[in-house]
């Protein structure tokens, strides 16, 4: 995700504010915040999801949909986002 630079501090806010309700939510074992260090206004979040279904309910939720309308409005260029596997 790509932030607009002044909004990086709203942004973390509400990640702050958040980050344990999506941690607790049912099906998440792993979320982490990381910032690319030669770009610093470009972050990722990094989840661990039980399944597919499990993702699928978080991104269907009041939670998610909170979030990511706090999230969104902040961005200066398009999200991208990847589920993949470990091989």
């Amino acid at each position: 995700m790509g932030f607009v630079p002044d909004q990086i501090d709203a942004f973390l806010e509400n990640f702050e504010k958040n980050k344990d309700k999506i941690r607790h939510f049912e099906g998440c074992s792993h979320l982490q915040l990381l910032r690319d260090i030669q770009h610093t206004h470009q972050f990722f979040t990094y989840s661990h999801w039980e399944s597919e279904e499990h993702l699928n309910n978080y991104r269907n939720s009041a939670l998610f949909k909170e979030v990511w309308a706090n999230t969104k409005n902040k961005f200066n260029q398009r999200p991208e986002a990847w589920s993949v596997d470990a091989v």
